[in-house]
């Protein structure tokens, strides 16, 4: 059973960490791209990591229940990340945002479904 509120708010977490990392090293984006893109996916790989550890807390993990949470969280970080980009003051196209930025966002589920494969008990 899904716990939408602790859901709904992990998974706003799992879009403002990441945006708070990426103003504070923002200037690296134009200095050191690669260097750039590595950290966040770094902090997004930690941040999905350690809120999915927080939501399933004291509870077993269900590989359906950590994919529909993870497609929730990617729904989430969608909806607050598209507008900021698209028009903010990076103006991006809905094709470059896409492939710049939000089809990271796929690995939200995707590692979901693995973390919770993992977590399965051994038989």
């Amino acid at each position: 059973m899904i716990l939408w509120k602790r859901a709904a708010v992990l998974g706003f977490l799992s879009w403002l960490i990441p945006l708070i990392v990426s103003l504070l090293i923002f200037p690296l984006r134009k200095s050191n791209p690669a260097l750039f893109q590595n950290l966040m996916s770094l902090a997004g790989l930690l941040t999905g990591g350690l809120l999915f550890l927080r939501y399933f807390r004291g509870r077993s993990v269900s590989t359906r229940e950590a994919v529909s949470v993870g497609l929730l969280w990617l729904a989430i970080n969608l909806a607050l990340d598209y507008p900021m980009f698209s028009h903010g003051p990076m103006q991006m196209t809905p094709a470059a945002y896409y492939s710049e930025i939000g089809a990271a966002y796929l690995g939200i589920p995707a590692f979901a479904f693995c973390a919770a494969r993992l977590a399965r008990p051994r038989s």
